[in-house]
């Protein structure tokens, strides 16, 4: 793990950072990406059955999950982790529930009535990523809000294991939010799928859920026809330190994200040279039984960082330089910090905020942006399946007290068809 004590070369290293996902392998696979979209849309069922047995070692037929396993998964699971899941849900959808957005209505001074509309999409879908671990949380994180907005179709797609099974507790997450159409199938064909519509899967309105960089990649080249919540990168955490923090915490708060994938960031900037010599320390010793040890390694190895700051301030100025997806604050006075911090996809504050209650249970959604982009995107919300429409309706005074003002405007435009509907009406 890197140890940098100079603040500007510390800036270096979390812009490299920051670019970690940008390289030839992410050209090389778009090429890739855009052949299985294009394979997808021409012949359906059949290449996504193609590309999962290439790239999954399974041809899941059929694809669908039946209803009735879904509902065997939520009856056969552990009561202990059954309840977990209802409490996560209920906390879940109470935050989200204060989410919905409200209409707007104004008259205006002339007799023009004025107003924005919200309406639920029609169709969404929900990508589950598998691989490495299963993600029941992505479920309820994705579904929940999906079903505040008002859809009424959520169809969820997730990766088969090698035997063509998919993870009974993601099936027993999607029961619990209502989910009855469930597919067996991962990557960039499953975007595809979702996009363009196939004999088995019918097409949606928005797709969301993080994945791989293939799924990322998809998710990019199909938006414009479908919409999208983001477009994911690997995992990372930002903490900023002082004295005050516990070394073994925080060396536990950044394997919480280390864990997640080789490419996960793991980063700590604090005002103590103590707690960043104490750190390793901890993380070695927290390493010696971890059961996710090696990808643990790679991560701090190629991504992880250990930053000594002047101060606060300064810290705060590095964070924001980096948006982190998930930004700790392990200070003595953690609010008044984040009142100096301006990107971030959610801030944990105090020594009993660990990042990992907002995975779970919280209940502001966990799909965050990442790899910068906390500078201008937020997290997924109810807004992310729902589009708005704009009200107008103009009385005569109305039209007849402006229309002079859009005629001169479509006028100096050159646009005389604009000008004449309106002379017209005047006239």
């Amino acid at each position: 793990m890197a140890r940098i004590d100079d603040p500007r070369q510390a800036g270096a290293r979390l812009d490299a950072i920051a670019a970690r996902t940008r390289s030839d392998d992410q050209r090389q696979a778009e090429a890739s990406v855009a052949q299985i979209i294009e394979a997808v849309r021409r012949r359906g069922d059949a290449a996504v059955l193609e590309c999962s047995e290439r790239f999954d070692g399974c041809r899941p037929e059929p694809l669908r999950v039946p209803e009735a396993r879904i509902l065997d998964a939520w009856e056969s699971c552990d009561p202990g982790l059954r309840s977990a899941l209802e409490l996560a849900h209920r906390r879940i959808s109470d935050f989200h529930q204060r989410q919905k957005p409200s209409d707007i209505h104004v008259s205006g001074i002339h007799g023009e009535e004025l107003g924005r509309r919200w309406r639920p999409v029609g169709n969404a879908g929900l990508y589950i990523p598998g691989g490495r671990a299963s993600y029941p949380s992505t479920v309820l994180m994705n579904a929940v809000p999906a079903r505040v907005a008002g859809v009424q179709r959520i169809v969820m797609v997730t990766p088969p294991s090698a035997d063509g099974s998919v993870n009974a507790t993601v099936l027993a997450a999607a029961h619990l939010c209502g989910i009855n159409e469930v597919y067996r199938v991962g990557g960039a064909q499953a975007i595809a799928a979702l996009a363009h519509g196939t004999e088995s899967i019918d097409r949606v309105d928005v797709i969301s859920g993080p994945g791989n960089l293939w799924v990322t990649l998809a998710k990019k080249a199909v938006y414009g026809e479908v919409g999208i919540d983001s477009l994911a990168g690997p995992s990372e955490v930002l903490i900023i330190a002082d004295q005050s923090a516990d070394p073994e915490q925080v060396a536990a708060d950044l394997l919480a994200q280390a864990e997640h994938d080789p490419l996960a960031a793991a980063i700590l900037l604090t005002t103590s040279r103590s707690l960043a010599e104490a750190v390793p320390i901890a993380l070695a010793t927290q390493l010696e039984r971890h059961p996710r040890a090696e990808v643990c390694r790679a991560s701090l190895q190629r991504w992880g960082l250990i930053a000594h700051c002047p101060s606060l301030e300064a810290a705060a100025q590095l964070s924001d330089r980096f948006a982190p997806e998930h930004l700790e604050l392990l200070v003595e006075r953690p609010a008044q910090l984040a009142d100096h911090i301006r990107h971030a996809g959610a801030i944990f504050m105090g020594p009993w905020s660990p990042e990992a209650v907002g995975d779970y249970l919280a209940g502001p959604n966990h799909t965050l942006p990442t790899s910068g982009t906390a500078r201008f995107a937020g997290a997924l919300s109810v807004e992310t399946f729902m589009n708005h429409t704009s009200l107008i309706r103009f009385s005569q005074a109305a039209l007849e007290a402006t229309g002079a003002a859009v005629i001169a405007l479509a006028e100096s435009e050159g646009l005389h068809s604009h000008a004449q509907s309106v002379r017209q009406r005047l006239s």
